[in-house]
Formats: C-alpha cells, structure tokens, sequence
C-alpha cells in the first residue's frame, strides 16, 4: 500500500532529468540566437549614436549618401550633387568607410 522510500527517491531524479533537456535547450537557444542579437543590436544603437556630418552611410533602403546634417531624430543625407533627403535616424543600416561613394 505505501511507496517504498527508495521509489519515491527515484521519482524526484526522474524529474529532474525530464527537465535537463529543456534546460539545455533553452541554455543553447539563448547563447547561441539571443545574446548575438542583443550584441547587435547594441552596436546598432551606439552606430547611430556615433553618427556625425561627413560620415558615409546606407540606408535600410538601400541609399547611399553623406551626413550633412544630425539632428535628435533625423538625420539629412546628401545623395547627389545638391539632393538631400531626410532619413529617420533608425533607418540607417551601416556606416561606410570614408570614400565609398567616390569609388561607386
């Protein structure tokens, strides 16, 4: 009628090793797809921080252009000889060497 002490014992590591999996999984999913990302993502952020005029960018669009103007939000590009947009700062994708748009 009662369970044995050495049964119940067994029990409890069961358990324990039903959840190393999931443990483990979860250990390799945050190393492996969330922490890259997160460092990412801070780059990201301290590119756009780092912008100043001069610099050469491209768009999420894919636009090439000059700095010419930063302001809290936004930032203008100069695309073409006396052609400058306005660009949200967020929609900057990555800063290029200077002289990039020369060589294009």
């Amino acid at each position: 009628m009662f369970i044995s002490n050495a049964y119940a014992a067994n029990s409890a590591a069961t358990e324990l090793a039903n959840f190393l999996p999931l443990i483990v999984i979860f250990i390799l999913f945050f190393f492996m797809i969330i922490r890259p990302q997160m460092k990412a993502a801070k780059e990201q952020r301290s590119m756009i921080a780092a912008l100043q005029k001069g610099d050469e960018v491209v768009t999420a669009g894919g636009i090439v252009g000059k700095v010419t103007k930063v302001t809290e939000s936004f930032v203008t590009l100069e695309i073409a000889e006396n052609t400058e947009i306005n660009v949200q700062k967020h929609a900057i994708q990555s800063a290029l060497p200077k002289g990039t748009i020369k060589s294009i």
